[in-house]
């Protein structure tokens, strides 16, 4: 009886860490919006490098002399080379999925 016991204990165990684990993959799949905060700059460098940059407000206008606005329907991406690019237009599918998932 002990190893009846026993044994469907671990199958619990091993169950339920099964359905953890395929929760966490399923919840990593969700897009998660950037953080982009007001006060902060980001750049990316001629290396490719990307960095964040506290900012301040004595250059505001010289900062948005030859700045542009990013349009809606804009997705940013690393090519295969490591090159930052950007691409306007739709990327989702009508139900919202991304349409150059994987899946």
């Amino acid at each position: 009886m002990t190893g009846f016991s026993t044994k469907t204990i671990l199958m619990a165990a091993a169950l339920t860490t099964a359905a953890l684990t395929t929760a966490a993959f399923a919840e990593a799949a969700k897009p998660t919006p950037w953080e982009l905060k007001p006060d902060m700059g980001y750049g990316y460098d001629k290396e490719g490098k990307t960095f964040s940059y506290k900012m301040g407000t004595n250059n505001a206008g010289l900062l948005l002399k030859g700045a542009k606005k990013v349009p809606r329907n804009t997705l940013f991406f690393i090519g295969q080379n490591g090159q930052l690019y950007m691409r306007t237009g739709p990327f989702l599918e009508g139900d919202g999925k991304f349409m150059f998932g994987s899946e």
